[in-house]
């Protein structure tokens, strides 16, 4: 595979996206691709000191203002990171890419929608993911996973934020054909097992996503 692809992973907090993503990264690499995985905001040293602002629970942060520092981490990684692995032939597994922008701070906050994509496209020169898959888990479920565990800024935000954010993401999904949802109440594993099937159809080219 001559050029890259990034692969991202959405849904709303507890959804599992780390633990798939390190599944897949194995899979894949079993079956002799070169694999990185990186998530946002983090990645760089920049962008990792931007999510030390955006997640500290003290901070009371302006909505746009969020937007914008999760657009100026995102930009860093991008230059930084994700183009030159792509350009090295590299598949990207992203924990969280734009559609987490357009979801948090669009459906989430209530920011303009078109505002955010022309954000997201000013911070990444237009780079979208080839593939994103979608776990999809009701905001009660999320919040029992994470039981036991200390809250980020965004995590206590509560189960209505949550909802809106799980309704913008299915939105989105209706509308992208990029966006592969997947339920994630499954079994770990039957999960696990859906997304290699569905990134392995989509590496071999018999899963088509053009809108």
């Amino acid at each position: 595979m001559s050029k890259g692809l990034l692969i991202s992973f959405e849904g709303i907090d507890g959804a599992g996206k780390t633990t798939q993503i390190k599944t897949l990264a194995c899979a894949l690499e079993d079956q002799g691709y070169k694999v990185s995985t990186l998530r946002e905001p983090g990645g760089t040293d920049i962008s990792e000191s931007i999510r030390d602002l955006l997640l500290d629970a003290r901070n009371q942060i302006n909505p746009m203002a969020e937007a914008m520092l999760y657009a100026a981490a995102r930009a860093q990684l991008v230059q930084d990171v994700v183009r030159p692995l792509l350009a090295q032939g590299t598949i990207v597994l992203a924990d969280r890419f734009i559609d987490s922008t357009i979801a948090y701070q669009g459906y989430g906050r209530g920011l303009s929608i078109e505002g955010l994509h022309q954000l997201n496209h000013l911070a990444t020169g237009g780079l979208q993911p080839d593939l994103t898959i979608l776990l999809d888990i009701l905001p009660e479920s999320g919040s029992r996973r994470r039981q036991g565990s200390l809250f980020d800024r965004i995590e206590q935000e509560g189960l209505a934020f949550q909802e809106r954010v799980r309704q913008g993401y299915l939105e989105m999904a209706r509308v992208m054909p990029r966006i592969r949802v997947i339920d994630g109440s499954l079994p770990v594993e039957k999960i696990s097992d859906i997304i290699i099937d569905v990134v392995t159809r989509f590496l071999k080219g018999d899963l088509r996503v053009e809108s």
